[in-house]
């Protein structure tokens, strides 16, 4: 049997460091009046195409990132309790989006029913530049949401804020 040389191995190793990472992310926050939420996700690579083939009214959530609530939070037209929710969006249009949380822990296999999605106050842009990998967050709102707490997801040239509180 050939020993592997030590080149070789060299190689291997640098390829595995230059392997395209991908990152389990926490974003925590704590929103008046006191409600902590977390955002748990995977950096996956933005695959518009997805998103692009997805049927209108269809919930879709790349890599099912979830948001958790520590008690609960009015958003609007809608009270959310406590808990754990899937964070994806909603298909209107060909060029237009609606962000919406799902409740509970959606599984790779599960078909959630767009129905029960909470639809959340939403702002979609494809103006906010390409996001080589998903990122969602926390932030101020701007424009017709300052003041305001929104979730943010930008995939790709995809870019959603909806309002939180």
């Amino acid at each position: 049997m050939k020993s592997i040389g030590r080149g070789a191995v060299l190689s291997l190793v640098a390829g595995m460091a230059l392997a395209h990472p991908h990152f389990n992310k926490t974003v925590t926050a704590t929103l008046a009046p006191g409600v902590e939420v977390t955002i748990t996700y995977n950096t996956t690579p933005a695959n518009e195409t997805h998103a692009q083939t997805a049927k209108v009214g269809d919930f879709v959530t790349p890599r099912r990132p979830v948001i958790k609530l520590s008690a609960e939070l009015k958003t609007g037209p809608a009270t959310l309790p406590a808990g754990e929710y899937t964070i994806g969006v909603i298909k209107n249009a060909e060029k237009d989006w609606t962000l919406a949380l799902y409740p509970g822990r959606l599984q790779r296999a599960d078909v959630p029913d767009p129905a029960k999605a909470i639809r959340l106050e939403s702002m979609f842009s494809a103006d906010h530049g390409t996001a080589d990998h998903m990122l969602v967050d926390v932030t101020p709102g701007h424009g017709k949401f300052e003041g305001k707490a929104v979730l943010t997801l930008h995939f790709g040239s995809l870019f959603l804020a909806g309002v939180l509180s």
